[in-house]
């Protein structure tokens, strides 16, 4: 925006003469399109003379020397360049070039900024800064609408009816027309009394500024939405710091507000959200009333009946979920399974909780307390700062503590606490049968387990095992490998072979 002007890191390059920027500016508002030799000189010259083919090609030769890093390439008798294009919103647009395309594309911007700002405008309803639009844009009709119902929101019902008459009364002397029909409904509500002003929520919790990894379960996510993602995963494995995570990065997409829910009555925490208080009747219909035509973002957060989402979909918005067990009778969602972090991102975490410099004096070690605990967030966050707090502490004194059968019972509650709270949940959930034959195979301590090995250690029948080793595999304590195998992670195996009792403190 302004001059076309360009800039290798803090080194401003020189883009040569008007029509050379003039060439640049045209390729980049037609980014990833093959523009014929034609087409741009028609862009950038209003009576091109013959010599500007010549022109044209000089000037495409210079910007590929001045910038290599541009994808400009001649293709099939015209040019094609790549680039990442965004409008910054700040001074009026391709200022000196003057061709009839450029005075267009300064039209089109201009407006599309003002369209822009609109949203911005309606998502915030701040009456100052709609007071400001309108002033600079007396004759918007959208933002004169916006204004009357932030005013009359707050409870000045005359300011807001004495707008319009001001916008009429404009439009009349300048253009002379009455107001649009949106502008007339507004007017029309509140002298009635019936403008209502629906709540845009900004429920979710802020992003974690240490969050770590996950890549390509974000980019799959962030594809798959509008559509439902759900996100599967043992207790502290990091569901909801990857959805809330996914929901900030996604929320421009959904202009109309994000909603978090955590609890069973789904439905009627979203008629909440959007200002419909102690709703009656089937609030599932009503929830898809309210949305429709709307872009809502909703993160249901450790969901445990299926049925309480089941009919909440509205064209439009989206759904996150997050749930230890993944609900494959939900139509249309896409799923997502997560465990303990890639190795290099458990490393990379715990450098961002505990020193670097400790990390790389003790790697082996740092690495075999990562191994511990499966490489899973929660643990790693809680144990990185247990060293922290104390800088006289090797890791090896702490992987040494780790080891001891006792450790989490006698030596720091609180740090057991929390380094267990995942598996505790997780133990609560189970049944006498399959704590008992996870506590078999944490005795063992074996990684990879069949079917005859779980019946045999366990004393069980083959069939019975093979049922509870399926269930067990539901909520992520085990891994199936194939038909009859799974594999027992370290976390796992190396908690369930602690005293049981510190799990049900």
């Amino acid at each position: 925006m302004g001059p076309v002007r360009a800039w290798r890191d803090d080194e401003e390059i020189d883009l040569g003469p008007r029509q050379q920027r003039a060439v640049l500016a045209a390729l980049l508002l037609n980014n990833g399109i093959r523009l014929a030799n034609d087409q741009l000189i028609g862009m950038v010259w209003d009576d091109p003379t013959p010599s500007a083919v010549m022109a044209l090609r000089t000037y495409t030769y210079k910007l590929r020397k001045l910038m290599p890093e541009l994808d400009l390439k001649a293709k099939d008798g015209g040019y094609l360049l790549r680039a990442e294009v965004f409008d910054d919103c700040r001074d009026e647009p391709f200022v000196g070039l003057t061709s009839t395309y450029f005075e267009a594309q300064r039209v089109r911007v201009a407006n599309e900024r003002l369209q822009c700002r609109e949203i911005l405008l309606e998502r915030e309803m701040d009456v100052l800064d709609l007071q400001k639009h309108v002033a600079a844009h007396p004759l918007r009709e959208r933002s004169r609408a916006l204004l009357m119902r932030a005013l009359y929101r707050e409870g000045r019902q005359a300011e807001a009816l004495e707008q319009f008459h001001e916008v009429r009364a404009l439009l009349n002397d300048e253009l002379g027309l009455e107001p649009g029909p949106d502008l007339r409904e507004v007017h029309a509500q509140i002298l009635r009394g019936e403008l209502t002003v629906q709540r845009r929520p900004e429920q979710l919790p802020p992003d974690i500024d240490d969050f770590t990894g996950r890549a390509t379960e974000i980019e799959q996510a962030l594809r798959a939405l509008p559509r439902t993602v759900g996100i599967a995963g043992m207790h502290g494995s990091g569901k909801t710091a990857l959805a809330v995570r996914i929901g900030h990065l996604a929320g421009d997409r959904f202009p109309d507000g994000q909603i978090f829910v955590r609890g069973n009555d789904v439905a009627n925490e979203l008629l909440r959200a959007v200002g419909v208080e102690n709703p009656a009747g089937d609030k599932a219909a009503l929830w898809r009333e309210k949305a429709r035509g709307k872009r809502f973002l909703v993160v249901v957060d450790d969901l445990r009946d299926p049925a309480s989402v089941r009919d909440l979909h509205v064209p439009g918005s989206a759904m996150v979920l997050t749930s230890v067990r993944r609900w494959n009778e939900l139509p249309g969602v896409t799923w997502l399974k997560i465990a303990g972090l890639a190795e290099p991102e458990a490393r990379e975490f715990l450098g961002k909780v505990l020193d670097p410099a400790r990390i790389a004096a003790e790697p082996q070690h740092a690495d075999d307390v990562l191994a511990h605990v499966s490489y899973m967030p929660n643990p790693i966050r809680v144990l990185g700062g247990k060293l922290s707090s104390r800088p006289s502490w090797t890791i090896a004194m702490l992987l040494r503590q780790m080891r001891r059968e006792n450790l989490f019972g006698q030596a720091v509650p609180s740090d057991c606490q929390a380094v267990l709270s995942s598996m505790s949940k997780a133990y609560q959930e189970l049944t006498e049968d399959e704590r008992h034959l996870l506590a078999c195979f944490a005795r063992r301590d074996t990684e990879v387990i069949n079917v005859c090995e779980a019946a045999e250690m366990s004393g069980g029948e083959i069939g019975a095992i093979e049922v509870l080793l399926e269930s067990i595999a539901d909520v992520h304590l085990i891994e199936p490998l194939e038909l009859g195998r799974y594999r027992v992670p370290k976390f796992v195996r190396m908690y369930f072979g602690l005293n049981l009792a510190v799990l049900t403190s």
